[in-house]
């Protein structure tokens, strides 16, 4: 559960909203400490082999499916996402990761 701007938003139900788009192949959301929105709600998107995905494609779909305090304020694309060995994300470290970004 993510706590942005004094609402909880699922983190489920974001990511079911981005796997529907074409060429994703895995999706994480996860929310990075923000001084204005307490939580922002964070993407961090894998893509499929040779598929090709902007930010802004990303939002637009988002926007058109979900309530405006839903849509990420940040998306990240990478490679692979981090797993243990059961082969659960671990949002922890994209957490970690990506709220170092934010703080630069």
């Amino acid at each position: 559960m993510i706590n942005t701007g004094g609402v909880n938003v699922s983190s489920r139900e974001v990511e079911e909203v981005i796997y529907q788009i074409n060429g994703v192949s895995e999706v994480a959301v996860i929310g990075i400490a923000d001084a204005y929105w307490i939580e922002a709600v964070t993407a961090v998107i894998v893509c499929k082999e040779a598929a090709v995905i902007t930010k802004e494609e990303v939002l637009a779909f988002c926007k058109e499916r979900l309530s405006a305090f839903k849509v990420p304020k940040y998306v990240y694309f990478i490679d692979t996402l981090p797993k243990n060995p059961s082969g659960k994300v671990l949002k922890r470290s994209l957490r970690k990761q990506f709220g170092a970004m934010q703080e630069n």
